[in-house]
């Protein structure tokens, strides 16, 4: 009797759920458990910007703590690869920059908004067996984690519009042949939506 009640109350709730509702709750329920990639974001305002906006995309040449050595630019890069669905008027800077120089570059590309990343921490375990070949050290197993910071610059006031803090780490079932970096993707696109006010599903 207790199987069956059972089963009508999973019954009862599948219908209320569509299949897209339903795979987004296991894959946060699994993230938060630590089986797929994780990430913690935190704006310190909740302000939106006009869709038509141009962004300017630079990344500071600030060199994470740790063992790992991402490529000097990437954070500029996989931002860029975010915001691009979303802001159709989106530049990135091709190298790493100070933020004077990025704040002169944007104003010069007339660019309503400098977006200004830096790749705060990264730690880089090993997920494969070259990793393994090359550290072979037993307490470097495990998931990579990484956190990048961001500030939203008007650039005609240089009003620091916003700032967000992303931590990310990788889960159990996806640390495989990963990255730091690899984990920044979907935050950032995460982040882009919530400036045009988009909800995260």
């Amino acid at each position: 009797m207790r199987s069956l009640v059972l089963l009508l109350a999973v019954l009862v709730l599948g219908g209320c759920m569509n299949v897209s509702d339903m795979a987004e709750g296991t894959r946060y329920h699994m993230s938060d458990a630590g089986l797929l990639d994780h990430s913690d974001s935190r704006r310190a305002n909740n302000l939106r910007i006009q869709p038509d906006s141009f962004v300017y995309i630079a990344q500071g040449a600030f060199a994470p703590p740790g063992s790992a050595y991402p490529r000097p630019n990437v954070i500029a890069e996989v931002a860029f690869d975010g915001f691009i669905e979303y802001f159709p008027m989106v530049r990135r800077a091709r190298v790493p920059e100070g933020l004077d120089q990025a704040m002169r570059d944007a104003r010069a590309a007339g660019a309503h908004y400098l977006l200004y990343t830096r790749f705060a921490k990264a730690d880089d375990r090993i997920g494969n067996s070259d990793e393994w070949l090359d550290q072979e050290a037993v307490d470097r197993l495990g998931i990579d984690s990484g956190v990048i910071q961001i500030m939203l610059i008007e650039t005609s006031t240089q009003y620091l519009i916003d700032t967000a803090r992303i931590k990310s780490r990788g889960g159990l079932l996806t640390f495989h042949d990963t990255k730091p970096e690899d984990l920044m993707g979907p935050p950032l696109e995460q982040y882009a939506r919530s400036l045009l006010g988009l909800s995260d599903h």
